[in-house]
């Protein structure tokens, strides 16, 4: 019998919810919980399902693992609460999948110190397609380093920051924040361009994210890698080089 993968899920947002339903149908994993910021009086569970929610600030992560044991953490919270259970997955050697856009560099030292004995991968963006255009993007500079580049970010009207991803791909490619143009409108969940522009003709690679479920098929994608890696810090990069050239 093959072992399913277990799973603690961190972050209940729209996109958890999203990711929810991703793990929930995946024959691969077991969602053995999920942990949310605040949650209501009263015993909750996802729909459709009888998987338990629970609140953060109520629940002891390490009474938590004790019942509900799991094999990885993936979060899509917010950069604070690692702190909260990172001791846990260096202590338990858990896989931590991360999916969060806004760590500081003192958030990512702590986070690659837990990859010293557990499988640590994170990302500001994890949908497969946005990092397939990273990759292009990072080719495309480096053979023509020449060229005028510009990002455009599109994202749904409340998101107030400037999008985690875009600041990643212009850092990646050696660009300035002012380099990175915003739109918000309606309810786009995201979508990020990377323009090339060269003498007489210019080169577009785009992305965009349809449904936030995407991001669970990222998550997916990343976890069902780590598992057959071994102990260290990996970004999404490095998961989609091993599957390319294994």
């Amino acid at each position: 019998m093959i072992h399913k993968i277990r799973i603690g899920l961190i972050g209940y947002g729209k996109t958890g919810k999203a990711v929810a339903n991703v793990f929930s149908s995946d024959s691969r994993f077991e969602l053995c919980w999920i942990a949310r910021s605040t949650v209501s009086e009263g015993v909750q569970t996802h729909p459709d399902t009888a998987v338990p929610i629970f609140g953060m600030e109520r629940q002891s992560f390490e009474r938590l693992f004790d019942s509900y044991p799991v094999d990885a953490i993936v979060d899509f919270s917010s950069a604070k609460a690692v702190h909260r259970y990172g001791e846990l997955v260096r202590k338990r050697g858990m896989m931590l999948v991360s999916a969060i856009s806004s760590y500081s560099e003192s958030d990512l030292a702590y986070i690659r110190s837990l990859a010293q004995s557990a499988r640590v991968m994170c990302s500001p963006n994890i949908t497969l397609g946005i990092n397939l255009l990273m990759m292009a993007a990072n080719l495309l500079r480096k053979a023509a380093p020449f060229a005028d580049v510009e990002i455009i970010e599109q994202h749904f009207k409340e998101k107030p920051e400037v999008s985690g991803t875009a600041l990643k791909i212009a850092e990646n490619l050696g660009l300035r924040k002012n380099q990175v143009t915003s739109l918000r409108l309606g309810g786009i969940v995201g979508e990020h361009e990377v323009i090339f522009g060269f003498p007489h003709q210019t080169v577009r690679l785009a992305h965009s994210s349809i449904r936030r479920e995407a991001f669970g098929a990222g998550a997916a994608f990343a976890l069902s890698h780590l598992s057959v890696c071994g102990n260290g810090f990996y970004t999404f990069e490095d998961l989609l080089l091993r599957a390319a050239y294994r």
